[in-house]
C-alpha cells in the first residue's frame, strides 16, 4: 500500500460542495461533496453511470453544474472570467481517456499545444526543447516526437497524452482511466510511472479508474461514487471497514481479492529489496517451519545438519 503523503487535512487543493449535475431529467450528481488533499493520489471509483468523468469535467470547467461550489487552489472556478480561469488552468494538466491526441499533429506538436496556447511569446527553440524533455520524461523514446498518433501503440498514446498534460509543469494532474485498454504489464508500468512522477514532481493526482491493481498500487485514498454522491472516501483499509454493500462487493469480490494478493506480493518484494538479508531469513524460517510440519505429518524423523538447523530424513 502507498504511504500517506497527504495527512494535513487543512491543505486542500480541490474542494467540491453541494454539487448537482443533470442532463435533462437525468440527475447525475446531487449534493456531492469531495476534498482532494495536496500531494495525494486520490482514486475515484464507482459503477458505470455514476458520473466520474462528469465530476472531473465539472472541476476543470468543461461542464457547468446546476448548483454547487468548486474551488481549486483556494479559488472558485465557476463563473470566472476568461483571464482568471486561464490563470488557474495553467496550474493543472489533464489526461483524457485514450490520450485524446490530435491525429494530424505529431507527438511533439501535441505536447507543444498548451505551451503555444498559454505562452505564445516563448521562442520556437525553447518550445521544441521542452516538448522533447516531456516526451522522454514519460518513458517514450526520443524518436517518438516526430511520429503521428496512428504510428503509436495504445500505451505510447497514453504516455504522449501524459507528456502533454505535464507540459506546463502543473501542480495538479487529472487522469481519466489512464490504464484502460492496456495489458497488465503495460498497466503496471504506467502505474509506476505515475507514482514516480507524483513523488518527483510533488504532484497532486485526481485519478479516475476501474483498475483495482492501480488503486492498491498507487492511491493514497479512494473516493467512491454511488447514489449520486460520494458515499465514502478513505484508504482502502478504511473503506473495507464500512458495511456499504457496493464497497464490500467491489473490494472483496474475486478481482478485489486478486488485486490485494498481488499488492501483498509486491510489498514483500519491495521489502526484500530494502532489507534483503532480513527478508531472506524470514522466508527461510517460514519454509523450514512448513517443511517440519509436513514431515511430522508424514512421520519423517527430524535430524540436525552441520549448521545446527533441523533437517529431515525418512526412516
Amino acid at each position: 500500500m502507498p504511504h500517506d503523503r497527504a495527512s494535513n487535512t487543512d491543505d486542500i487543493i480541490v474542494e467540491v460542495k453541494g454539487l448537482r449535475n443533470s442532463f435533462g431529467e437525468s440527475v447525475i450528481h446531487d449534493n456531492l461533496d469531495l476534498q482532494v488533499r495536496r500531494g495525494e493520489i486520490l482514486g475515484v471509483v464507482g459503477g458505470s453511470g455514476t458520473g466520474k468523468s462528469v465530476l472531473m469535467r465539472s472541476i476543470i470547467g468543461l461542464q457547468t453544474p446546476d448548483t454547487g461550489e468548486i474551488t481549486v487552489f483556494g479559488e472558485p472556478t465557476i463563473g470566472r472570467d476568461e483571464t482568471e480561469a486561464t490563470d488557474i488552468r495553467k496550474r493543472w494538466g489533464v489526461l483524457f481517456q485514450g490520450g485524446a491526441l490530435f491525429s494530424t499533429l505529431t507527438v511533439a506538436e501535441n505536447v507543444q499545444v498548451p505551451l503555444r496556447e498559454f505562452y505564445r511569446e516563448l521562442p520556437r527553440s525553447l518550445i521544441d526543447e521542452i516538448a522533447s524533455y516531456k516526451v522522454v520524461m514519460t518513458g517514450l523514446p526520443a524518436d517518438a516526437g516526430p511520429k503521428y498518433p496512428a504510428e503509436l501503440s495504445g500505451g505510447m498514446k497514453k504516455r504522449a497524452g501524459l507528456a502533454r498534460a505535464l507540459a506546463l509543469d502543473p501542480e495538479l494532474l487529472f487522469l481519466d482511466e489512464p490504464t484502460a485498454g492496456l495489458d497488465p504489464i503495460g498497466a503496471a508500468a504506467f502505474d509506476e510511472l505515475i507514482r514516480s512522477l507524483s513523488r518527483t514532481l510533488g504532484l497532486t493526482v485526481f485519478l479516475i479508474t476501474h483498475d483495482l491493481d492501480t488503486l492498491y498500487a498507487i492511491c493514497d485514498r479512494v473516493a467512491v461514487l454511488a447514489e449520486k454522491r460520494v458515499i465514502a472516501v478513505g484508504t482502502i483499509d478504511e473503506l473495507l471497514e464500512t458495511d456499504q454493500p457496493w464497497i464490500q462487493e467491489y473490494f472483496k469480490g474475486p478481482r478485489g481479492r486478486a488485486a490485494a494478493s498481488t499488492q501483498e506480493l509486491q510489498d514483500t518484494d519491495r521489502e526484500a529489496d530494502a532489507h534483503p538479508t532480513e527478508v531472506a531469513t524470514n522466508r527461510t524460517d517460514t519454509r523450514s517451519q512448513g517443511t517440519l510440519a509436513d514431515d511430522h505429518a508424514r512421520g519423517a524423523t527430524p535430524t540436525t545438519d552441520d549448521t545446527g538447523r533441523k533437517a529431515t530424513g525418512t526412516g
